[in-house]
């Protein structure tokens, strides 16, 4: 199995009320009032950080600005000014959680493997980003449920993706000169199915583990279906 290249899972500190005291927490820190006022920049990450919580935990239609402003110690004028309305804030969000999963998967220099330890370690890093980041499941959910509403009003979500295709392209297409990649798979659907294997595993688990009575977050049990994926799409394009 190829060594993990995230962060650890997530623990029960991932709950909403442990994300609020988190959020309190950072809009109290010294100074914070002097940082609104002066850094514009960090202001709006703070916000971000809180919107991209709410936003996960509620949806867009349950998430409140009000709310949004008092974990960030900031005004509810403040956010409009920053980002036009709450639909302009909630795609906001949606743009940084792909920013930051599409930055990451950028300095995997994937250009530097072998073609199956480069797919091992694309593989092996979704299943751990998505493992570790359950907010950006649940607003992948979320925007799933508008029908990729606003996903689809944002050129930048759609320039984001862009390079990780080409990293698949690239990979396979090594592969398939190697001779240890089949020819006839197309780029996006090896995407496709990478991502729909390691999104479930965080999606659905509890749903999984209640109706088959298995206990899926252990972190022996998340090690084995770690493995399992990567071994799923490496034989998958297997010759």
């Amino acid at each position: 199995m190829d060594e993990t290249v995230q962060n650890s899972p997530p623990s029960a500190s991932d709950s909403r009320p442990a994300r609020q005291r988190a959020a309190r927490a950072a809009a109290a820190t010294p100074g914070a009032e002097r940082v609104r006022v002066n850094d514009p920049d960090r202001t709006m990450a703070n916000i971000l950080q809180v919107a991209t919580a709410e936003f996960a935990d509620k949806g867009l239609a349950g998430a409140r600005i009000d709310e949004i402003a008092a974990l960030t110690s900031t005004s509810k004028r403040m956010i409009y000014y920053y980002f036009g309305s709450k639909e302009g804030l909630y795609v906001k969000v949606l743009e940084e959680a792909y920013r930051r999963i599409r930055q990451i998967e950028s300095e995997l220099h994937l250009e530097d493997l072998a073609p199956e330890q480069a797919l091992r370690t694309l593989v092996g890093f979704t299943f751990d980003y998505q493992l570790a980041n359950p907010d950006f499941i649940r607003l992948v959910m979320n925007e799933n449920m508008h029908r990729g509403e606003y996903i689809s009003r944002s050129t930048t979500i759609q320039e984001l993706n862009i390079p990780v295709i080409h990293a698949v392209h690239k990979v396979y297409q090594r592969g398939v000169a190697a001779g240890v990649f089949r020819p006839d798979v197309d780029p996006v659907d090896l995407h496709m199915s990478i991502s729909a294997l390691c999104f479930f595993n965080v999606s659905n688990r509890h749903t999984f583990g209640a109706i088959f009575k298995r206990t899926l977050d252990s972190p022996a049990a998340m090690a084995e279906r770690r493995e399992s994926i990567v071994e799923m799409i490496v034989r998958f394009l297997r010759p």
